[in-house]
This record gives structure tokens, C-alpha cells and sequence, in this order.
């Protein structure tokens, strides 16, 4: 913990003022930008977050309590250079693309069985074909929008610019260490934004490296590294000259900043309508986020891959991530049901237990376990916190705990819906995902490829997905790879309100720069060449990991033989 315990202090009050005071003298200057100038600032962040990325890694790892030489230390490679450098690269692309035609590149345009407009976006290049072989994603847009008014509003910043200077507070993710980076970079280079960011005080340690990578906006006064908790964030929230505010975090937070802190005034402001921050505000907030595995024709290495990336995605991290995996939906009757279960805890139990790093994950954990029957719990280590399977949730229940409470922590749950028929699976799983599951950021939709191919029933895949009411739905891998790829749009299902945030509000990460959308969708093969380097088993996940975040730093083809060695090599 010692990188942690370094971290930079809470920023006094002064300071933050004269932080929002520098914002408010550049904000003019950073929106009539040329883009000659937004490519050159863009290529100086990407220059120090390269130089920053091994320090920056180390010191995520240190304050996790992983070894930094050991493969658990590949997750923050990924999930903090490699992503920061790929959101980088393509915004590159983006802005020259409108240097060039005025405005981002347009994908491959159909129409969804619903008939909504989609647009595929991801492999976004020949590099991203070649290292995620099969993995493609779409948006879908919202209901009656066409393709003039998708052109229309994409990089509509760029093209007919709203506003002469603004000022956006970010309030920094706690957990992932790229997020902040790439809200920041979202509302800088899609919005035409101001930022000061707020680090989170569970990462403050990361704030120098995130000033080192933004020295030149800092110095130009187009943003300001802050630190500080609750008060220093409700503080510049409601301060006069912050226009508008993007929070990653709980409902709990935003909540608190919206409505103010639990308690009669606050009831009343809801029951009113008169929020106590009369501001824009999105957000992105977490969820218990589903893993719906259909029966079917699955081969056992189709479902031993499954059943792996399922673990990973509740590993990673320590499992404190909004998107890590915490609720399996299994079809009710599945004769497969044991085994898979089994085949999860085994690749499971090939991750050693994590220290349990962020806070409260010991109290949630408690809440959520305690007094339970069948419990499946591994090994454990001082100050973590042993994964943990809770079994056999009676999906009928509207008092089930587990279906609206977020965990953070190590703990997968199951119930199970329908039956072993697929139509009628589908139809059940989803209705209990839209209806009884608290959130509305990503799903997992696991489906046999026979039953992709099948007219019938991957008709009815492509109603399910359409129809499940979350932000990203992920076919056949795990909901970060709609995180990570930058050309979709990341955030909540557009719906909730202010008094219902579920999720959160708005999208972000988005380097196409599209306008509103609906939802994004992958698809992945069942079974992929190699194994993803979140799979707990993978033996050249931080070789791997380097040799991805190299790739994006240098956009070099030459670096593509390494990335695909190491790869094969998991």
C-alpha cells in the first residue's frame, strides 16, 4: 500500500477555487481551438501517458497488492495505459478524419430486426481485426433515427459548435484507472470542455501521474488536477462557475450531490422535483450486471471457454468493477446446471484470493452472505476476501437482496428462469434482467453458435438483445470489451431520471464522436483462437498486456507479431 499512502492530499478549498478560476480564462480559448491544436494537445497526452505507463501500472499494483511482475499485474496495464493510449489513438484518427472531411469515419450501415439503425464500429481498423480475431460491435440508435440524422449529429462539437467555453467538473472512478482519464478526454475533445478532475481518494496516488500526461492542458489552463472526498466534490459541484458535472461512481454519490444527503429535505426535494443541483449532470454508476447462459448444443470447450471468461470477469480486479460479472441467469431444469457450475468454480479456484482493496467490500460481502445455505467459498488470505459462490436464489423473490445490491467484492450469484427451452429461456431471462436486477449498465448474453445460426432462435437472440434495456449487451464475452473499444459509446440505457438514476445518464468514451444512441452490441465467436487475457488461467497475460499497450502507443504494425505471439502463447 505504500504507493497509496503517498497519494497527494485533499486540495484546500483556496486552491480549488483558483483551479476553477485558471479553467475559467482557458475555457474561451480551448472551444475555438483549431484542430491543429486539439491533434497537438492530443499527441502531447498520448506522448506523457506513454512515458508514465510502467510507473503508472507499478503503482496501481502496489496500492492492489499484486506483484507487479506477476500476470495478476496485466489487469492494470489494461486497464490503465492500454485503454488511456487506445482512447487516444483513435481520437487522433477522429480529429484528422474531420480535418479531412468535416467530420468521424461512418461504419457499415443495416437495420436491426426492430428496425433500428445500426452501425458497426468495431474492428474500428486492420490492426483490431487482426488482434480480436471475430469480435465485431454495433451501435443501434434510438427509434426514428435515420441516416441524415445520425450524420447530423456526429462530431456536431466540431461542426457547429454550442458553447464558447465551459467548464465540467469530473468526479474520477475510484477502481479503474483509465476511466477518469477517458471522461476527461471525452468531454475535452467530443464536447469542447474544460475539465478539472477530481481524483478519487481510493486512487489519489494515480493524480501525479494523470498531471505528468496533462501538463501541457494544465499549463494552457484547459484542466486542473484536484483532490479531496466527498466535501471537495459537493464543494465545486455547486461552485457558481462549474457548468456541468460527469461522475463515475455509486447512485449513493450522485444522489448526494443531486438531491443532497439522506433525510427529510431531501425526500422533499424529490417529491418535488427540484433537485438541490440545478445543473447537467451524467453519470455512470454500476449495476449487478447479468450473465444470461442459454441451454443448448454447447461443445465442452465451447462451454469450458465460457465458463472461464465468466470467472475472469468476476476476478478482475478483485472483482471491483460496475461491469464484473455478479448475477447468472441459468435456464431452470438446465441438466447442465451442475456441471457448469462446477467447470466455473474450477476455473475459478485457478485465481488466488485478492486483497480486498476498495472500501466496505468486507461490510458488503457480510450483508450479502451472511446466514446463507450452500455458500461455495474458496481460499482465503489475510485482508481478502475468498470468491465466493451463492447459489440457488429463488428468482421469484422481489426481497432478494442480491438482485439490487451492487457487491463490489468477490461474490458471483445464481438463479435460474424459464426452462430448457430456448424461446422460452429467452423470454424469462430477459424479463427478469429488465425487471428484477437493480442497473441498466451491461449484459452478458451466453448462446450456442448453432443457435445463432439457426433462423428461429437467433431471431430470437437478436430480440433478446434488443430488447434488454442496459447500455452495452455483450454476445459471448465480457462486457469490457465494449469498455475498451472506444468506438462504442459507454454508459447506462438512455430512461433513467434523476429520481431513478439506476445506472447513470449519457455516454462517454465514445471516439467516433457518434450522437445519441440506444445501446451497443458485440459478438464474439463462443470459442476464440486464443484465450483472452482476462482468462485466469492465460500464462502471457502481462507480456501480453505490455505488448498491447505498446501497440497503442506507436500505432506500429511492426509491434503487431509480438501482440499476437504472446497471445497464442496464453
Amino acid at each position: 500500500m505504500e504507493a497509496a499512502l503517498s497519494a497527494p492530499a485533499a486540495t484546500g478549498q483556496r486552491s480549488l477555487d483558483e483551479a476553477v478560476e485558471r479553467l475559467a480564462e482557458g475555457a474561451p480559448s480551448w472551444a475555438a481551438a483549431p484542430l491543429g491544436a486539439r491533434i497537438a494537445l492530443l499527441r502531447s497526452i498520448q506522448s506523457g501517458l506513454w512515458r508514465a505507463a510502467p510507473r503508472m501500472a507499478e503503482a496501481a499494483c502496489r496500492a492492489k497488492g499484486l506483484d507487479p511482475a506477476g500476470p495478476a499485474a496485466a489487469e492494470e496495464w489494461l486497464g490503465g495505459p492500454y485503454t488511456c493510449l487506445r482512447f487516444v489513438r483513435q481520437l487522433l484518427e477522429s480529429l484528422a478524419a474531420i480535418a479531412r472531411s468535416g467530420t468521424t469515419p461512418v461504419g457499415r450501415l443495416s437495420r436491426s430486426r426492430d428496425g433500428r439503425l445500426v452501425e458497426e464500429v468495431f474492428p474500428a481498423g486492420g490492426l483490431d481485426r487482426l488482434v480480436y480475431m471475430g469480435i465485431r460491435g454495433e451501435i443501434r440508435y434510438p427509434e426514428g433515427v435515420d441516416e441524415p440524422g445520425m450524420r447530423e449529429a456526429r462530431a456536431r462539437f466540431h461542426r457547429t459548435p454550442d458553447h464558447r467555453g465551459r467548464i465540467c467538473l469530473v468526479l474520477g472512478a475510484g477502481n479503474v484507472n483509465s476511466i477518469p482519464v477517458a471522461d476527461a478526454l471525452a468531454k475535452l475533445f467530443n464536447e469542447g470542455k474544460v475539465c478539472v478532475l477530481k481524483v478519487n481518494p481510493v486512487n489519489a496516488y494515480v493524480g501525479p501521474f494523470l498531471e505528468e500526461a496533462f501538463r501541457e492542458a494544465i499549463d494552457r489552463k484547459w484542466l486542473q488536477v484536484v483532490y479531496g472526498g466527498a466535501a471537495e466534490g459537493a464543494y465545486l459541484a455547486q461552485h457558481p462557475s462549474v457548468d456541468e458535472v460527469h461522475i463515475t461512481g455509486s447512485d449513493r454519490t450522485h444522489d448526494a450531490i443531486v438531491w443532497g444527503p439522506p433525510g427529510p429535505d431531501r425526500a422533499s426535494r424529490m417529491a418535488r422535483g427540484e433537485p438541490l443541483l440545478r445543473k447537467e449532470i451524467t453519470s455512470e454508476l454500476g449495476s449487478v450486471t447479468p450473465v444470461l447462459v442459454m441451454p443448448g448444443p454447447w461443445s465442452p470447450r465451447q462451454l469450458a471457454l465460457q465458463a472461464e471468461g465468466i470467472a475472469g470477469a468476476v476476478v478482475n480486479n478483485g472483482s471491483f468493477n460496475c461491469i464484473a460479472a455478479k448475477m447468472l441467469v441459468l435456464p431452470r431444469g438446465w441438466k447442465q446446471r451442475q456441471a457448469f457450475l462446477d467447470l466455473l468454480w474450477e476455473k475459478l479456484s485457478l485465481a488466488p484470493p485478492r486483497h480486498a482493496w476498495y472500501p466496505g467490500a468486507h461490510d458488503r460481502y457480510r450483508a450479502l452472505t451472511g446466514g446463507r445455505e450452500g455458500l461455495r467459498t474458496g481460499a482465503t488470505a489475510e485482508g481478502a476476501i475468498p470468491w465466493t459462490l451463492l447459489p440457488g436464489l429463488d428468482s421469484s423473490s422481489e426481497a432478494e437482496p442480491a438482485f439490487h445490491t451492487e457487491p463490489f467484492c468477490a461474490l458471483l450469484s445464481e438463479t435460474a428462469v424459464g426452462s430448457e427451452d430456448p424461446l422460452e429461456y429467452l423470454a424469462a431471462a430477459v424479463e427478469f434482467a429488465n425487471r428484477r436486477l437493480w442497473g441498466t449498465l451491461s449484459a452478458m448474453l451466453l448462446a450456442p453458435p448453432a443457435y445463432l445460426a439457426d433462423p428461429v432462435v437467433g431471431e430470437a437472440v437478436d430480440g433478446a438483445v434488443a430488447a434488454l434495456r442496459y447500455g452495452s449487451v455483450c454476445v459471448n464475452v465480457w462486457s469490457a470489451f465494449a469498455y475498451l473499444a472506444g468506438t462504442l459509446p459507454w454508459g447506462a440505457h438512455p430512461g433513467s431520471t434523476l429520481r431513478d438514476i439506476q445506472s447513470g445518464r449519457g455516454f462517454v468514451h465514445d471516439t467516433r464522436m457518434v450522437g445519441p444512441i440506444e445501446k451497443a452490441v458485440v459478438w464474439a465467436p463462443a470459442a476464440p483462437l486464443a484465450k483472452l487475457p482476462h482468462f485466469p488461467s492465460h500464462r502471457n497475460a502481462l507480456p501480453l498486456a505490455r505488448r498491447l499497450t505498446s501497440l497503442e502507443a506507436t500505432g506500429s504494425w511492426l509491434e503487431l507479431p509480438g501482440v499476437l505471439g504472446a497471445g497464442l502463447r496464453g
